[in-house]
């Protein structure tokens, strides 16, 4: 199947999420997956491990586990690391903030402020407020948004693909 095909796909994924949920992290994980590979690191950071971090204790660790046990990024190993405080934080490909975390989305850019983390968030408005990719409840289905200009700042690139399944903001 094509690029274009499987970004379709995974677009009309979104709008048919179980309306209504409050928070669907295996949902999520699918998207984490496709976040990394739609998103192009600098050359440096294409090798070794593939981190994702985690602000606090989530839900989401069980299912990006499951994830990091199935998949790779390109030929990147996943690798999830749970970071309990933002002085915990130590440099990760992909840095999620659960809802409950949400007040520490400033506190963790200006950590993260100069390294090629996409910050990923799940609580309305973040995205607005910096967040690179912010999850989002739509008529009740998960969609997600994306700040192209806080990808940019952290010297990420996105596919156009991927750009014309998120809301852009």
């Amino acid at each position: 199947m094509n690029l274009v095909k499987k970004l379709l796909a995974l677009g009309v994924l979104l709008f048919l999420a179980v309306p209504g949920q409050a928070q669907d992290y295996k949902f999520h994980s699918y998207f984490f997956h496709n976040f990394a590979k739609y998103t192009q690191w600098p050359t440096e950071y294409r090798s070794g491990d593939f981190v994702i971090g985690i602000l606090g204790d989530s839900k989401i660790r069980q299912p990006l586990e499951q994830l990091a046990r199935e998949k790779q990024i390109r030929s990147q190993k996943i690798v999830v690391k749970e970071y309990s405080s933002i002085d915990d934080i130590g440099w990760c490909h992909i840095l999620f903030i659960p809802f409950d975390r949400s007040t520490d989305l400033q506190g963790v850019l200006g950590k993260v402020q100069g390294q090629p983390t996409l910050v990923v968030t799940e609580k309305p408005g973040l995205g607005r407020q910096g967040s690179g990719i912010n999850f989002v409840l739509v008529n009740g289905r998960w969609q997600f948004e994306l700040n192209r200009s806080a990808v940019e700042n952290a010297k990420l690139k996105v596919s156009s693909e991927l750009s014309r399944l998120a809301i852009q903001i």
